[in-house]
Protein backbone atom coordinates (compact mmCIF):
# COMPACT_ATOMS: atom_id res chain seq x y z
CA UNK A 1 0.00 0.00 0.00
CA UNK A 2 1.52 3.42 -0.75
CA UNK A 3 1.76 6.00 1.61
CA UNK A 4 -1.37 8.57 2.05
CA UNK A 5 -0.62 11.99 1.24
CA UNK A 6 -2.45 14.89 1.69
CA UNK A 7 -1.53 16.36 -1.48
CA UNK A 8 -5.20 16.69 -3.20
CA UNK A 9 -6.64 17.59 0.25
CA UNK A 10 -5.99 21.16 0.09
CA UNK A 11 -8.51 23.65 1.63
CA UNK A 12 -9.55 27.09 1.55
CA UNK A 13 -7.86 29.33 4.17
CA UNK A 14 -10.94 30.97 4.83
CA UNK A 15 -11.41 33.97 2.78
CA UNK A 16 -7.64 34.82 2.62
CA UNK A 17 -7.10 33.03 -0.89
CA UNK A 18 -4.70 30.50 0.85
CA UNK A 19 -5.11 26.85 0.57
CA UNK A 20 -3.93 24.74 3.11
CA UNK A 21 -3.39 21.22 4.18
CA UNK A 22 -6.06 19.93 6.74
CA UNK A 23 -3.07 19.11 9.02
CA UNK A 24 -0.31 21.39 9.85
CA UNK A 25 3.23 21.15 11.68
CA UNK A 26 3.02 23.12 14.92
CA UNK A 27 7.10 23.61 15.65
CA UNK A 28 7.44 24.35 19.70
CA UNK A 29 8.75 20.93 19.60
CA UNK A 30 11.92 22.54 17.32
CA UNK A 31 12.58 25.88 19.55
CA UNK A 32 11.41 24.74 23.32
CA UNK A 33 11.54 22.20 25.65
CA UNK A 34 10.73 24.48 28.89
CA UNK A 35 7.60 25.09 30.28
CA UNK A 36 5.63 22.91 27.24
CA UNK A 37 2.70 20.20 28.43
CA UNK A 38 3.20 17.32 26.68
CA UNK A 39 2.67 14.31 28.56
CA UNK A 40 6.05 13.08 27.55
CA UNK A 41 9.62 14.78 27.65
CA UNK A 42 11.56 15.45 24.68
CA UNK A 43 15.01 16.20 22.91
CA UNK A 44 14.59 18.97 20.34
CA UNK A 45 15.89 17.36 17.07
CA UNK A 46 19.22 18.73 15.82
CA UNK A 47 19.35 20.60 12.00
CA UNK A 48 19.57 17.43 10.39
CA UNK A 49 16.64 15.67 12.36
CA UNK A 50 14.88 18.86 11.90
CA UNK A 51 15.54 18.94 7.74
CA UNK A 52 14.42 15.27 7.47
CA UNK A 53 11.23 15.98 9.36
CA UNK A 54 10.41 19.31 7.25
CA UNK A 55 11.34 17.16 4.33
CA UNK A 56 9.06 14.02 5.50
CA UNK A 57 6.42 16.79 6.25
CA UNK A 58 6.32 18.31 2.82
CA UNK A 59 6.63 14.62 0.81
CA UNK A 60 2.98 13.72 2.92
CA UNK A 61 1.59 16.84 1.46
CA UNK A 62 1.06 18.87 4.28
CA UNK A 63 2.27 22.68 3.34
CA UNK A 64 1.10 24.75 6.39
CA UNK A 65 3.56 25.30 9.14
CA UNK A 66 2.94 26.96 12.25
CA UNK A 67 5.68 28.66 14.65
CA UNK A 68 5.75 31.67 17.31
CA UNK A 69 8.58 33.91 18.98
CA UNK A 70 7.62 31.94 22.02
CA UNK A 71 8.40 28.85 20.77
CA UNK A 72 12.15 29.55 21.56
CA UNK A 73 14.50 29.46 18.60
CA UNK A 74 11.76 27.90 16.56
CA UNK A 75 11.28 31.15 14.23
CA UNK A 76 15.18 31.31 13.54
CA UNK A 77 15.51 27.39 12.92
CA UNK A 78 13.02 27.23 10.42
CA UNK A 79 14.69 30.51 8.37
CA UNK A 80 17.51 28.36 6.93
CA UNK A 81 15.82 25.07 7.07
CA UNK A 82 13.69 26.33 4.75
CA UNK A 83 15.85 28.19 2.58
CA UNK A 84 14.61 27.84 -0.97
CA UNK A 85 11.42 26.35 -0.46
CA UNK A 86 9.16 29.61 0.79
CA UNK A 87 6.46 29.10 -1.92
CA UNK A 88 5.70 25.79 -1.04
CA UNK A 89 4.74 26.97 2.48
CA UNK A 90 2.07 28.66 4.12
CA UNK A 91 3.73 30.14 7.59
CA UNK A 92 1.67 30.98 10.45
CA UNK A 93 3.36 32.84 13.13
CA UNK A 94 2.58 35.12 16.03
CA UNK A 95 2.99 38.28 18.18
CA UNK A 96 2.08 39.28 21.63
CA UNK A 97 3.72 36.62 23.51
CA UNK A 98 7.87 36.51 24.00
CA UNK A 99 9.78 33.27 25.79
CA UNK A 100 13.11 34.04 27.69
CA UNK A 101 14.45 32.24 30.87
CA UNK A 102 11.86 30.06 31.25
CA UNK A 103 9.25 32.60 31.17
CA UNK A 104 6.47 34.21 28.86
CA UNK A 105 5.71 37.53 29.12
CA UNK A 106 3.29 39.09 26.40
CA UNK A 107 3.23 42.73 25.24
CA UNK A 108 0.42 43.86 22.77
CA UNK A 109 1.42 47.45 22.27
CA UNK A 110 1.82 48.70 18.58
CA UNK A 111 5.49 49.19 18.90
CA UNK A 112 6.15 45.92 20.38
CA UNK A 113 3.88 44.45 17.63
CA UNK A 114 5.29 45.81 14.84
CA UNK A 115 8.90 45.22 16.27
CA UNK A 116 8.03 41.19 16.09
CA UNK A 117 6.45 40.94 12.81
CA UNK A 118 9.84 42.81 11.02
CA UNK A 119 12.12 39.99 13.60
CA UNK A 120 9.78 37.38 12.67
CA UNK A 121 10.45 38.11 8.89
CA UNK A 122 14.29 38.43 9.44
CA UNK A 123 14.49 34.94 11.28
CA UNK A 124 12.26 33.13 8.78
CA UNK A 125 14.32 35.07 5.56
CA UNK A 126 11.23 36.14 4.32
CA UNK A 127 9.31 39.32 3.28
CA UNK A 128 6.08 38.25 4.16
CA UNK A 129 4.59 36.14 6.49
CA UNK A 130 0.91 34.30 5.60
CA UNK A 131 -0.49 34.76 8.82
CA UNK A 132 -0.04 36.29 11.99
CA UNK A 133 -1.91 35.68 15.28
CA UNK A 134 -2.33 37.28 18.35
CA UNK A 135 -0.86 34.86 20.96
CA UNK A 136 -3.21 35.42 23.59
CA UNK A 137 -2.49 35.34 27.79
CA UNK A 138 -6.28 34.66 27.72
CA UNK A 139 -7.57 38.18 28.05
CA UNK A 140 -9.46 38.01 24.69
CA UNK A 141 -11.64 40.97 24.49
CA UNK A 142 -9.19 43.13 26.77
CA UNK A 143 -6.40 42.40 24.03
CA UNK A 144 -8.18 43.00 21.33
CA UNK A 145 -10.40 46.19 22.40
CA UNK A 146 -7.89 48.01 24.66
CA UNK A 147 -4.43 47.49 23.19
CA UNK A 148 -3.01 48.45 19.56
CA UNK A 149 -2.33 45.15 18.35
CA UNK A 150 -4.92 44.27 16.04
CA UNK A 151 -5.12 47.75 14.25
CA UNK A 152 -0.83 47.07 13.93
CA UNK A 153 -1.96 43.97 12.34
CA UNK A 154 -3.99 45.56 9.73
CA UNK A 155 -1.62 48.02 8.99
CA UNK A 156 1.00 45.11 8.22
CA UNK A 157 -1.26 43.16 6.54
CA UNK A 158 -1.68 46.48 4.13
CA UNK A 159 2.12 46.77 4.08
CA UNK A 160 1.94 43.69 2.55
CA UNK A 161 4.04 42.44 5.22
CA UNK A 162 1.66 40.15 6.18
CA UNK A 163 -1.66 37.58 3.87
CA UNK A 164 -3.70 37.74 7.43
CA UNK A 165 -4.10 37.53 10.51
CA UNK A 166 -6.07 36.84 13.38
CA UNK A 167 -5.64 35.59 17.18
CA UNK A 168 -4.89 32.51 18.80
CA UNK A 169 -7.24 32.85 21.65
CA UNK A 170 -9.12 31.15 24.14
CA UNK A 171 -12.88 32.37 24.86
CA UNK A 172 -15.81 32.61 22.44
CA UNK A 173 -16.30 36.19 22.81
CA UNK A 174 -12.67 36.96 21.90
CA UNK A 175 -12.39 34.26 18.64
CA UNK A 176 -15.51 36.16 17.26
CA UNK A 177 -14.93 39.21 17.76
CA UNK A 178 -11.52 37.98 15.77
CA UNK A 179 -12.99 36.58 13.09
CA UNK A 180 -15.29 40.23 12.73
CA UNK A 181 -11.97 42.21 11.90
CA UNK A 182 -9.56 39.39 10.89
CA UNK A 183 -8.87 36.83 8.98
CA UNK A 184 -8.85 33.67 11.33
CA UNK A 185 -9.32 32.25 14.70
CA UNK A 186 -7.12 29.56 16.24
CA UNK A 187 -9.31 27.72 18.64
CA UNK A 188 -8.89 24.57 20.90
CA UNK A 189 -11.39 21.88 19.99
CA UNK A 190 -10.58 18.04 20.71
CA UNK A 191 -12.62 14.89 22.12
CA UNK A 192 -11.96 16.47 25.93
CA UNK A 193 -12.51 20.23 25.31
CA UNK A 194 -15.07 22.13 23.23
CA UNK A 195 -16.23 25.21 24.99
CA UNK A 196 -15.03 27.24 21.24
CA UNK A 197 -17.18 25.08 18.97
CA UNK A 198 -19.29 28.59 18.35
CA UNK A 199 -16.17 29.98 17.17
CA UNK A 200 -16.09 27.85 14.23
CA UNK A 201 -19.34 28.01 13.63
CA UNK A 202 -19.15 31.93 12.97
CA UNK A 203 -15.97 30.69 10.94
CA UNK A 204 -18.01 28.82 8.95
CA UNK A 205 -20.97 31.18 8.65
CA UNK A 206 -18.67 34.16 7.21
CA UNK A 207 -16.58 32.35 5.34
CA UNK A 208 -13.48 33.03 7.94
CA UNK A 209 -10.64 30.25 8.87
CA UNK A 210 -10.29 28.35 11.86
CA UNK A 211 -7.04 26.39 12.44
CA UNK A 212 -7.33 24.01 15.63
CA UNK A 213 -4.42 23.51 18.31
CA UNK A 214 -4.59 21.17 20.44
CA UNK A 215 -6.70 18.79 18.26
CA UNK A 216 -5.18 15.47 20.15
CA UNK A 217 -5.20 17.13 23.46
CA UNK A 218 -1.70 17.18 23.24
CA UNK A 219 -1.39 13.60 23.53
CA UNK A 220 -3.78 13.24 27.02
CA UNK A 221 -6.66 11.75 25.12
CA UNK A 222 -8.06 8.35 26.53
CA UNK A 223 -11.15 6.94 24.99
CA UNK A 224 -13.16 3.05 25.18
CA UNK A 225 -10.89 -0.09 24.42
CA UNK A 226 -10.82 -0.39 20.57
CA UNK A 227 -11.37 3.47 19.72
CA UNK A 228 -8.34 5.07 17.72
CA UNK A 229 -8.40 8.30 19.79
CA UNK A 230 -6.22 10.50 16.61
CA UNK A 231 -8.87 8.99 14.22
CA UNK A 232 -12.06 9.82 16.47
CA UNK A 233 -10.22 13.05 16.98
CA UNK A 234 -10.02 13.96 13.52
CA UNK A 235 -13.67 12.46 12.81
CA UNK A 236 -15.15 14.97 15.24
CA UNK A 237 -12.60 17.82 14.23
CA UNK A 238 -13.34 17.56 10.50
CA UNK A 239 -17.39 16.79 10.87
CA UNK A 240 -17.10 20.84 11.55
CA UNK A 241 -17.54 22.83 8.21
CA UNK A 242 -15.11 26.15 9.23
CA UNK A 243 -12.24 23.90 10.16
CA UNK A 244 -9.28 24.49 7.72
CA UNK A 245 -6.65 22.49 9.47
CA UNK A 246 -4.86 20.95 12.81
CA UNK A 247 -1.95 21.83 13.98
CA UNK A 248 -0.10 18.95 15.16
CA UNK A 249 3.47 19.28 16.76
CA UNK A 250 4.74 15.74 16.44
CA UNK A 251 8.60 15.26 16.20
CA UNK A 252 8.28 12.09 15.84
CA UNK A 253 8.03 10.37 12.23
CA UNK A 254 5.62 7.72 12.52
CA UNK A 255 3.37 9.81 14.77
CA UNK A 256 2.93 12.55 11.70
CA UNK A 257 2.53 9.66 8.83
CA UNK A 258 -0.05 7.79 10.81
CA UNK A 259 -1.62 11.56 11.11
CA UNK A 260 -1.86 12.20 7.92
CA UNK A 261 -3.34 8.79 6.73
CA UNK A 262 -6.03 8.75 9.33
CA UNK A 263 -6.75 12.08 8.43
CA UNK A 264 -6.88 11.13 4.45
CA UNK A 265 -9.31 7.93 5.67
CA UNK A 266 -11.75 10.72 7.68
CA UNK A 267 -11.56 13.45 4.43
CA UNK A 268 -12.37 10.65 1.98
CA UNK A 269 -14.50 8.97 4.27
CA UNK A 270 -16.97 11.64 5.13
Amino acid sequence: MSQATLHDLRRPLGSTGLSVSPLGLGTVKLGRDQGVKYPNGFRIPDDDEARMLLKLTRDLGINLIDTAPAYGRSEERLGPLLRGQRHEWVIVSKVGEEFADGQSRHDFSAAHTRMSVERSLQRLETDFIDLVLVHSDGNDMAILQGCEVYETLAALKAEGKIRGFGISGKTVEGGVKALEQGDCAMVTYNLNEQSERAVIDYAAAHGKAILVKKALASGHICLAPGVDPVRASFELLFGQPGVASAIVGTINPLHLAHNVATVAQVLRGL
